[in-house]
């Protein structure tokens, strides 16, 4: 393997099309297409006014997001927050968190430390109606 990789995040698979996620999310999960074995990173783009129909935590892994473009909101833990452009987030492993987009969508980067079988899903609670 080499010592570095380079992938345009744009030419990674998008996962939504044919799931529950089709036209609500793009997402594109780049760990593997760039050979990472620590880490995990993805590209993801809720569409206008729609909200990501699950919710996650892990148990160990860490995870920042960074907001490329557009605006919307977080839902973390019970906590609902604002995001716009280059809003770094950092939320800790154990915190249930999920975004919905605002009137032009939502772009992010979201990346950690990857731990195979990590990941908990569950239905998002947002405290009010989308």
């Amino acid at each position: 393997m080499s010592d570095f990789t380079i992938k345009n995040l744009l030419d990674v698979k998008d996962l939504g099309p044919g799931h529950q996620l089709d036209g609500v999310l793009e997402g594109r999960f780049a760990r593997q297409d760039l050979g990472c074995q620590a880490i995990g990173i993805s590209h993801q783009r809720v569409k206008p006014n729609q909200s990501i129909p699950f919710s996650h935590s892990h148990a160990q892994s860490e995870e920042v997001y960074v907001i490329l473009s557009g605006s919307g909101r977080v839902l973390l833990g019970d906590e609902v927050r604002d995001v716009r452009p280059l809003d770094a987030i950092r939320v800790a492993p154990s915190v249930v968190r999920t975004f919905a987009g605002g009137p032009d969508g939502l772009e992010f980067v979201a990346f950690g430390q990857h731990v195979e079988g990590d990941s908990e899903m569950g239905e998002p609670a947002w405290p009010d109606a989308q």
